[in-house]
């Protein structure tokens, strides 16, 4: 067992703008640089860390805490997300295309067979789940994935199949966004179904091709909402209106990677990468453009402001980051076994500021306005990509680090 100093991981996280000339104006309207070539652009999941301990590892934290993270399993490859069970059993993906199951606690060393074929690459493979609302009657099963094409193109897709108790059955794809492209960039997708009984789909931007956040006509760089069968749910935004895709809820998106229903009031919450700095966490709402790539709060790989900091038409993030902590994941805390999180939003980080080895999960505070008061940034002496966080059924937070070989973890306080 491992014990950090008290303290040693709480950092308060502020933007200290007076202190940064550069800073002190935005750049002008309507300016934006052109995007980095792929040389200028760093390598989107850093550095790969060592692999972490056998642990359990005892941390003190902020607000009177003390937490054990037990390490569930370390043989998971680049993990993405995962998914809880009725039995308890745990749901895994990986982005190189397997499907894992933790049985009891323990990772059956089988993937789960029935997975559609997904072509890895960059941030491209298979991705997310989500069980239906009706799981337990129809036993229903969605995932994300980048359906492989010709001439090496994907697009980012959604499946659909039945949960046997120990495969998919009947897996058949009910929609494929638009266009097929060389996933450069933003193939990162999340889902969700919200109170509506709507499942809620994110994809991202194309670096080559920043501006398809933009276009109407495009599924990339979006949130969309679609009806448990993939078809389109006839009170969408967009229905009906000329050389706009009706699939789409929101717009002007860059790289989505966690996605959240507020346990309150049912809204839907994304989280996007920013370039370097300008990650965010949205409020999604009906029509609204997010003004990615005109309006951010990050500057671009080499340097300059990547657009204005805001402007009349675009939503303003929520939450955001200047330096980028590589955010993904995205859960909010519930439960009653950590009475002073109640409340809490919860985000992996892969790394602040591009520095390799600075993965973390941060921890934000709101007040009942839902306005940001405080952030905690916790397991830092683990120097670990975390991919994905959730909240499990036993109110305890399971984290997937984005690592090869990458773990399950899980957090738990100590009495």
């Amino acid at each position: 067992m491992t014990r950090a100093r008290p303290g040693s991981i709480v950092l308060v996280f502020a933007l200290a703008w007076a202190a940064l000339p550069s800073a002190q104006q935005p750049p002008a309207s309507g300016t934006r640089p052109a995007t980095p070539p792929p040389s200028a652009r760093p390598q989107p999941l850093g550095v790969p860390r060592p692999p972490i301990g056998e642990g359990p590892f005892v941390f003190e934290t902020a607000e009177h805490q003390t937490i054990r993270v037990v390490v569930m399993t370390r043989s998971l490859a680049n993990p993405w997300s995962l998914v809880f069970l009725p039995d308890g059993n745990i749901l895994i993906t990986e982005r190189a295309g397997r499907l894992r199951i933790m049985r009891h606690g323990v990772l059956d060393p089988q993937p789960v067979a029935g997975v559609p074929q997904a072509k890895a690459i960059r941030l491209a493979g298979l991705l997310d789940l989500a069980l239906h609302p009706r799981f337990a009657d129809n036993h229903l099963i969605y995932v994300t994935y980048s359906k492989p094409g010709d001439n090496g193109l994907i697009a980012t897709t959604l499946a659909r199949g039945t949960w046997n108790g120990t495969a998919l059955t009947d897996v058949r794809d009910i929609f494929i966004a638009e266009p097929w492209w060389d996933g450069n960039g933003g193939a990162a997708s999340r889902i969700a179904f919200g109170r509506d009984g709507m499942l809620y789909m994110t994809t991202g931007a194309s670096l080559s091709n920043t501006m398809q956040a933009q276009d109407p006509s495009h599924h990339k760089g979006k949130v969309l909402r679609l009806r448990d069968d993939g078809t389109v749910p006839p009170d969408n935004p967009f229905v009906g209106r000329p050389g706009y895709k009706p699939e789409i809820y929101s717009l002007g998106h860059r790289n989505q990677l966690g996605l959240a229903i507020h346990p309150d009031t049912g809204a839907v919450w994304a989280n996007e990468n920013g370039p370097n700095g300008g990650d965010e966490i949205n409020v999604i709402r009906a029509g609204a453009n997010y003004g990615w790539p005109l309006v951010s709060f990050g500057r671009a790989y080499e340097g300059p402001w990547q657009g204005v900091f805001s402007k009349e038409g675009f939503e303003p993030p929520l939450v955001y980051w200047v330096p980028a902590i590589g955010i993904s994941g995205m859960t909010f805390y519930t439960a009653d076994r950590f009475p002073a999180w109640k409340g809490n939003v919860f985000v992996g980080a892969m790394r602040v500021g591009e520095i390799p080895g600075t993965g973390h999960l941060q921890r934000i505070v709101f007040n009942d306005k839902g306005e940001e008061i405080r952030r905690e940034m916790l397991l830092t002496e683990l120097h670990q990509r975390i991919r994905d966080v959730r909240q499990g059924p036993d109110g305890l937070l399971y984290l997937l680090t984005e690592e090869n070989p990458g773990a399950l973890l899980r957090i738990e306080p100590v009495q």
